[in-house]
Order: C-alpha cells, then sequence, then structure tokens
C-alpha cells in the first residue's frame, strides 16, 4: 500500500513501515533508469536527531525493515549493489535534523560504478592540510 506522506516532502511515499519507522521513496526514484533509481529514506516515526540517538527497538525495527526494503527494492529495480549510510551533524553532511538511513541501490551501468563511499573521501579535493 503507498500512502502519500508530504510531512517530509511533497512527492514522497511511504513505501513500507514498521512499528518503529518507515521507508519513503520520492516518486522519480521509482522511475526506471532514473538517477538514484530505487533509492529511499528509512526514517524513524519518533524524532531522533540523529542515528547515535536511536532506541535499541528502533534499531531493531530499522533492522527489519532494512530487510524488507531491500526485498522490496530487488523485486522492483534489480539493482546489482548498495550504499547505505547515515550523515550525522551538519559537517557529516546533514541537511534534515531528523535521523534517515539512506538506502542507495547501485547498477551496473553507472557512470561511477564500483565506486563506493570512500571514493568520495579519499578524492584529493577531500585532502586536509593541516
Amino acid at each position: 500500500m503507498r500512502l502519500s506522506y508530504p510531512e517530509f516532502e511533497p512527492e514522497q511515499e511511504l513505501i513500507l513501515s514498521n512499528e518503529h519507522c518507515l521507508f519513503l521513496q520520492l516518486n522519480h526514484y521509482q522511475m526506471k533508469g532514473e538517477q538514484l533509481e530505487g533509492s529511499g529514506l528509512i526514517v524513524p516515526w519518533q524524532h531522533r536527531e540523529t542515528v547515535f540517538d536511536l532506541t535499541e527497538e528502533e534499531w531493531k525495527g530499522t533492522y527489519r525493515l532494512l530487510q524488507e526494503v531491500k526485498n522490496y527494492i530487488d523485486s522492483n529495480h534489480n539493482p546489482q549493489g548498495y550504499n547505505l549510510g547515515w550523515n550525522c551533524g551538519e559537517v557529516g553532511g546533514q541537511h534534515i535534523f531528523h535521523a534517515h538511513f539512506h538506502v542507495i541501490p547501485r547498477y551496473e551501468d553507472e557512470p561511477l560504478a564500483r565506486k563506493g563511499i570512500r571514493y568520495l573521501f579519499k578524492n584529493e579535493n577531500n585532502r586536509r592540510y593541516p
């Protein structure tokens, strides 16, 4: 069952949920061939600023929902890999201060296939000079 969930973003839909969290996808991420096809967010129902604020029950709920999300994305989008991650704090890239877990399917035909999150951080443009 898909429900519109405009409290988070007008074009975002609630795809799956459990008692602790929900999986949201923007409409255009559901389209085949779209950049970030199949991507979405797992978000706790209760306000938690970062992943570090989740309760043990919310962690377990996130884990359970992640298994359902993977099955959903695999059957609807057939990715060849995944990147998963939390951005925590402004410096860590968080711009919405309600914890959200990025689920990003990856595809063989992407220009950046085989480039994981370390690719970003090991980039010469990210070098720190003391």
